[in-house]
């Protein structure tokens, strides 16, 4: 951060944090029992989960965290918090301290608070959308460039084209659990392919319509489990590289990726995001970006816990295997 605002402005962030609130069992144990079945903007009766929120809210505005918006997700039981920008390292703290608030508010309502990418089959998970900006001292944002036809300055480009170029190598980073990988799949908003658009939501990156101080890049891999102080540092050392290196992005694709071929998709040049976790620990280890942002002894120790992690991970037997595979063969 301190090299960005030095050579170009202040890193703002700001982040979309999806939840979802569980009912309690019996015993007062975590379960996966929706508590509501609501869809997306839902205009809910008064509800736990809207208390909840509520709370949450309330809290956020009595410590300054600013939140700008709050709703229901996708999914029964699912909803999101929206805290205004600001930069990174700030936005970080807040998030450690705003799953707390969550989980603590949840329990006040006799439920369970969920940050895990997916915990339901079949529905949407829980992602953190990351709207990323650069904005000078004086408060221009250097992503904006109104005599361009699309808005996006140069430095954008770049940016984006360094967010792209990485992607792989950054994923373990910006989706570090086993589970993440179930959420990384076709069909439920989450991004697959490496690529980037206006308004076609099935990419990795987007660009909202907001222009001027408005204009900002969304990256849309990163989860809610993650570590934010890791996870962003990396996006804007990724983002960094572009712009030194002068990445261009390849043309921006509007067109539903999931329903092209595997042939239609490389004819086009888009790649996939790593299939499950150690794909991704794989990709990191190999990367320089990685390696020159945190450091080696970082890297190393991530490494061993996340292959710890899959190790135990793969071990294991499913319900899955168990229905499927055990009656015939």
């Amino acid at each position: 951060m301190d090299r960005a605002e030095k050579e170009l402005g202040i890193f703002n962030i700001g982040p979309e944090f999806e939840f979802f609130l569980f009912q309690l069992s019996p015993d007062g144990l975590p379960s996966v029992k929706l508590d509501d079945h609501g869809s997306y903007f839902d205009m809910m009766p008064r509800s736990r989960a809207e208390a909840v929120k509520d709370r949450v809210c309330r809290w956020c505005d009595e410590i300054g965290f600013f939140v700008e918006t709050y709703h229901h997700e996708v999914a029964p039981s699912q909803h999101e918090i929206d805290l205004c920008y600001g930069n990174a390292l700030d936005i970080a703290d807040r998030i450690m301290i705003l799953k707390y608030l969550i989980r603590t508010a949840a329990l006040k309502e006799g439920l369970f608070a969920s940050f895990m990418p997916k915990p339901i089959a079949g529905v949407c998970g829980n992602g953190m959308h990351v709207h990323q900006s650069l904005i000078t001292p004086v408060g221009k944002n250097i992503f904006a460039d109104e005599s361009k036809a699309n808005g996006l300055s140069d430095i954008a480009m770049y940016y984006m084209g360094g967010l792209l170029e990485h992607a792989t190598e950054t994923c373990a980073i910006m989706n570090s659990s086993v589970n993440s990988y179930k959420r990384l799949v076709p069909g439920y908003e989450a991004p697959v392919y490496i690529s980037w658009a206006f308004q076609n939501r099935s990419t990795l990156l987007r660009i909202p319509s907001g222009r001027g101080m408005g204009t900002r890049i969304k990256l849309r891999n990163p989860d809610t489990a993650g570590n934010p102080y890791l996870q962003f540092a990396l996006m804007l050392a990724a983002g960094l590289d572009g712009i030194e290196k002068k990445t261009m992005p390849p043309d921006h694709m509007e067109m539903d990726i999931f329903s092209l071929s595997p042939g239609e998709r490389e004819k086009c040049g888009i790649k996939g995001l790593p299939g499950n976790l150690i794909s991704a620990v794989r990709e990191m280890e190999r990367s320089e970006l990685v390696k020159g942002t945190f450091g080696q002894q970082i890297m190393d120790h991530f490494k061993h816990v996340k292959e710890k992690e899959w190790g135990e991970y793969r071990s294991q037997v499913t319900q899955w295997e168990i229905n499927n595979l055990l009656p015939v063969l």
